[in-house]
């Protein structure tokens, strides 16, 4: 390592155990573990890579696998011998090329910037499915093509349904989609569902302002209760008991007055609660403060906030440079660590935040790190700051911690003092 990447700017409860630059790919969003690996999805260098983990104090990097060229393959599902990767088109590129404005991407419809309707695409639209029964040797099985400007982001937990964020054409943004994943080479869509306002084709129109960006970043699956997270248009709780025919439960939006931007709604059905993550986007909170809330949803027809998390503030992280605000939570997977009291929040500039939430009324952060800054960005874009931009967050089942981040790698933690 060209730097010391084992002390953290700040910690409490938390120490580092290893870190892996990803074989020089530093920049990661979505992370899987299983058997040992790690699998991070890239969102400047294309594809993702393996790492292998079964020696924490000592992460190896095993390889890389690209995506089609212009492709965005940032957010991987692994269950048992099967992974999904994401595929659709890379919204940096298309920014910085001079489509539209930096940090348009977030702000508005994307239908309105990006032509999905064009003849050949220069990306790849769908999901990838890889078998990783050799976890170190995924090896793609299927390629199940999705029209339009690609999928975003799946949840697959294992089990017959896969659930997917997509734009297909006709429509103003990203909807909720589910395919028959029962024979995972074919999978195949059996419904899909929207906003009001969002089927264009249908003549249907947006009663939103058009600041705002609606549109689905994906919904989390506790047996038939979806939660889904729709950025500015707030969150819905979706029955899927009939993946042919899933209906909306209600449907609760705190932007405005609040910031927006809803990207992870983490059900805790034990509890009657959810716990839900709003994305910062824009540097030095240009965007407004983003949020962690817990709902109470123990009558999901009716879900009602009842507390919010504290800022961090040990420093001026709204000054830092960058991103400051939450981006992901440990989404409680079957086969990961599952607590519906510790909360684990990828918090970008200000690291990483595990809330305790036993109290639903009053969290409280109980365990904090801070991984340094890289050496160097692999983000392209000009003029962005050096800092840690911490971006996603799993939990295996013996409670080690991998974070990872834009720049600065994979870094794997453990709570100590708790």
């Amino acid at each position: 390592m060209a730097k010391d990447m084992l002390t953290p700017d700040y910690a409490r409860n938390v120490r580092i155990l290893g870190h892996s630059d990803q074989g020089g790919r530093a920049d990661g969003i979505q992370i899987m573990v299983s058997g040992g690996y790690a699998y991070v999805g890239h969102v400047f260098n294309n594809g993702f890579s393996v790492i292998d983990v079964r020696d924490a104090k000592n992460p190896k990097f095993v390889r890389h696998i690209p995506q089609p060229e212009g492709t965005w393959s940032q957010h991987i599902q692994t269950h048992g011998d099967i992974m999904i990767v994401n595929n659709m088109c890379d919204m940096l590129r298309v920014e910085t090329s001079g489509a539209f404005d930096p940090g348009d991407y977030y702000k508005g419809s994307v239908a309105d910037k990006v032509d999905i309707t064009a003849g050949e695409r220069p990306y790849s639209a769908g999901m990838r499915i890889y078998d990783i029964s050799d976890r170190a040797n995924p090896r793609e099985i299927a390629f199940f093509e999705v029209p339009g400007l690609g999928v975003h982001r799946t949840f697959w937990d294992g089990g017959d349904w896969v659930y997917f964020s997509a734009l297909p054409p006709g429509f103003s943004d990203d909807i909720f989609m589910i395919a028959d994943f029962k024979n995972p080479e074919k999978p195949e869509i059996v419904s899909q569902l929207w906003l009001p306002g969002m089927n264009t084709a249908a003549g249907e129109t947006p009663h939103w302002d058009q600041k705002y960006r609606y549109a689905l970043h994906h919904a989390i699956v506790k047996g038939d209760l979806a939660a889904a997270a729709w950025r500015d248009g707030g969150m819905s709780l979706i029955d899927v008991s009939d993946r042919h025919n899933p209906r909306f439960i209600s449907h609760d939006n705190p932007c405005p007055p609040f910031a927006g931007h809803t990207h992870n709604t983490l059900p805790l059905p034990g509890r009657g609660l959810m716990f839900v993550v709003e994305e910062s986007q824009a540097d030095n909170c240009e965007d407004g403060i983003k949020r962690n809330w817990v709902y109470d949803i123990s009558v999901p027809e009716n879900p009602v906030t009842i507390a919010t998390t504290l800022p961090p503030d040990e420093i001026d992280y709204k000054s830092k440079g960058g991103q400051f605000g939450p981006h992901n939570v440990h989404e409680n997977r079957s086969e990961g660590f599952q607590s519906e009291e510790l909360m684990f929040v990828s918090y970008q500039n200000a690291g990483l935040r595990v809330y305790d939430i036993s109290n639903p009324f009053r969290p409280e952060e109980v365990a904090a790190c801070v991984p340094p800054a890289p050496d160097k960005l692999m983000d392209y874009r000009p003029n962005r700051p050096v800092v840690v931009d911490t971006t996603d967050v799993y939990v295996d089942k013996a409670g080690l911690i991998y974070t990872t981040d834009m720049n600065a790698g994979l870094t794997i933690m453990e709570l100590e003092g708790l």
